[in-house]
């Protein structure tokens, strides 16, 4: 093939070579740490899968789960980091917590949703949800999570997130993504102290229960990255 740079002569097939530079150069760009591997379609957890941790075991959501949990997460600081929208969501009764979480979060119609409970005596301590699950690009959100005010710092949260992490990335999934309420710098702090990439805040994305729009902070944890962030979680369960 002739040269672009052919002095003397003219550049019959200037488009043909100029295109077969620009495939060669992507080409030399491209990195196999970027290169997707071959992959099935990713799987969700089976709709009556209990999710087993060290301390925890994560149970799809019931009716009657969701009650047990209105006597654990029916506070106003649960929904001060934004949970449920923020404070201006948090029920009036135990009865109405129930119906609102049903109908709150995925469920088993727009993802997986469980309750969190103590392997020692049963407790429902909390909840967390998959869900936007994207089957064919590999891709699914974590969230709709909140614990029980006396488990705070008790270690629950990295046994919860190895756990539902291993069904992740365990079931072909490329991208776990997390968004988080712009005020609650807790759950950011819980973020990086995971090992999440910032992945960058979404302006006025969602409405807050109050009416107000909230900023949204988004982290994500790819499946290269998931080997080093789960030894990283593994250290911080106690034993």
């Amino acid at each position: 093939m002739m040269s672009a740079t052919d002095t003397g002569s003219a550049c019959v097939n200037c488009n043909d070579w100029l295109y077969d530079q620009y495939l060669e150069a992507g080409a030399a760009m491209t990195s196999d740490s970027n290169k997707a591997k071959p992959s099935a379609n990713a799987t969700l957890p089976a709709e009556d899968t209990v999710l087993e941790g060290r301390h925890v075991r994560l149970e799809p959501l019931t009716p009657e789960g969701a009650l047990e949990l209105a006597k654990a997460l029916r506070h106003p600081e649960v929904f001060a980091g934004g949970f449920g929208g923020g404070p201006a969501g948090l029920p009036a009764t135990d009865e109405a917590f129930a119906d609102w979480l049903l109908g709150y979060t995925p469920g088993v119609e727009r993802g997986r949703t469980y309750v969190i409970r103590l392997n020692d005596d049963g407790a429902a301590v909390g909840t967390t949800s998959l869900y936007l699950a994207d089957l064919k690009q590999r891709s699914v959100h974590l969230g709709y999570t909140a614990y029980a005010p006396e488990s705070w710092g008790a270690g629950l949260n990295p046994d919860v997130k190895r756990t539902v992490l291993d069904a992740v990335f365990g079931g072909g999934f490329h991208r776990a993504v997390f968004e988080v309420d712009n005020l609650n710098s807790r759950s950011q702090a819980a973020m990086r102290k995971l090992g999440a990439h910032h992945d960058g805040t979404l302006r006025e994305h969602k409405l807050r229960a109050d009416g107000t729009f909230r900023d949204t902070v988004v982290f994500s944890i790819l499946e290269q990255e998931w080997d080093g962030v789960r030894a990283g979680l593994l250290a911080r369960i106690p034993k």
